[in-house]
């Protein structure tokens, strides 16, 4: 760690504060999430009484200071409704799975202020300040260019190996190992790891082939959005991250096939399945012989080098599903105590994904909240604004956000990539959802009216 890191981390509020005082709030509210969680390094400090100072923690405190100084009466017009119910009560959970295993609480009320800062802020900042459909165009946009920014550095740790963040910041983000995949390197860029920048690659793809697709942007600057599509295509392809591979494709059949039967019921199958899926593993009805046949099949699709990742995942999980059950309300707090330990105390087990992990810490209580937290918000907006709308230049960047949303969500069923930008997005999305849309902004020529 060299003093780049320091610099970067501690000027990160005083630029943020900067940001804000020369910029629309919207657009400094996304570059600063956007900029930091893009190119701030992998690094942690720790701080009296609060969470330790990360980047995206940073960007929030930073984030909010600037609404107290700039415009404080921001909050006055926050109004909280029942769709911030499922975040509220992720957040404080930790209360509750402190208290209920005799932790004390102390222990709680620090994991919640933890819990609320890595999830809490993010989200309640997008309902500050998103919560509209310029917001979440911005939102959308900004992605859109911080995949564009990424696609050199990409393609540069593709050839040379993943070094940037070593390079600037003095250190490797995660071990090097991992790095290599498919016969070649899988970036990371200034990320923790290949397959959180696999995600982030496959939004902004998204985001831009869809935005481009419904005319919402013909042009990022001078360049033409054809080809900042075909950039971020190519870029994708290129870096070796199967399941991400597999989100973009299910997210595009996901629009394509909503907008094309004008009907949102292909939203709510695949939320169905997830939460089927969630059910199954989190009740231990995912037997070793449907295991297995599921290994199989994956085996035929994806090679048995991924099968026998995915195999190696579920017998993991189906072993902490287990020693969660025995506490399945509130989960067995923090510390490490919903891990599995073999007889001289090691720990043996892994950790993979994001639902096991909520699960086991927190219960059915975090489970749900968490996913619900991600979920609703879509499920409402496609009440909101009619999918057979989702093409219309307003309604795309909403469209696209969502389904990208709903791709985290089900990327937290394999994968245990923390993402704040997607809380923000959740966040952003839930105040569009309880708010009157502008019914003219959502009307083509000749058009009839459409109900929200």
């Amino acid at each position: 760690m060299n003093f780049i890191v320091y610099l970067v981390m501690f000027g990160w509020i005083p630029l943020v504060l900067y940001l804000f005082s020369q910029l629309p709030v919207q657009r400094a509210l996304v570059i600063s999430f956007i900029g930091a969680w893009l190119f701030l390094p992998q690094a942690s400090f720790p701080l009296v009484g609060l969470p330790d100072l990360t980047k995206m923690s940073a960007t929030c405190y930073g984030i909010l200071l600037a609404t107290f100084i700039f415009d404080a009466k921001r909050f006055q017009l926050f109004k909280f409704s029942w769709i911030d119910i499922p975040m509220v009560v992720w957040c404080l959970c930790p209360i509750a799975s402190s208290l209920t295993n005799d932790l004390g609480l102390y222990d709680g009320l620090a994991q919640a202020l933890g819990q609320t800062v890595t999830w809490g802020f993010p989200y309640f900042l997008g309902r500050l300040y998103l919560g509209n459909l310029s917001g979440l165009r911005q939102l959308a946009t900004g992605i859109i260019i911080g995949g564009i920014l990424y696609v050199p550095l990409c393609l540069l740790e593709i050839r040379l190996s993943p070094q940037l963040h070593r390079w600037i910041y003095g250190y490797h983000a995660h071990s090097f190992e991992q790095t290599f995949r498919l016969g070649g390197f899988r970036p990371t860029v200034f990320m923790e790891h290949g397959l959180m920048l696999g995600v982030w690659m496959m939004s902004a793809t998204l985001m831009a082939i869809w935005l481009w697709r419904a005319g919402t942007l013909t042009r990022l600057g001078d360049i033409p959005m054809i080809w900042c599509v075909l950039a971020l295509g190519v870029t994708f392809i290129l870096l070796r991250s199967t399941g991400a591979y597999a989100l973009l494709l299910i997210s595009l059949i996901l629009l394509f096939a909503v907008t094309w039967s004008r009907s949102s019921i292909a939203i709510w199958l695949l939320a169905l399945l997830m939460a089927g899926y969630l059910a199954i593993s989190s009740t231990g009805s995912l037997t070793p012989t449907y295991t297995r046949q599921l290994v199989a099949t994956a085996s035929q699709i994806t090679g048995p080098e991924r099968a026998a990742s995915l195999n190696f995942r579920l017998e993991n999980e189906q072993i902490l599903s287990a020693k969660a059950r025995i506490r399945p309300i509130f989960g067995w707090g923090g510390w490490g105590r919903a891990r599995i330990y073999n007889d001289q105390g090691q720990d043996i087990s892994v950790t993979d994904s994001l639902w096991i992990i909520a699960f086991g810490n927190h219960g059915l209580v975090g489970l749900v909240s968490l996913m619900t937290a991600l979920v609703l918000p879509i499920l409402m907006l496609a009440r909101r604004i009619p999918v057979s709308n989702w093409t219309h230049p307003a309604a795309a960047p909403v469209a696209a956000l969502s389904v990208a949303l709903i791709m985290y969500g089900l990327d937290c069923l394999v994968n245990a990539m923390i993402n704040p930008v997607f809380a923000l997005a959740a966040g952003g999305l839930s105040g569009l959802a309880v708010q009157k849309i502008n019914r003219k902004r959502l009307r083509r020529p000749g058009s009839q009216r459409i109900a929200t």
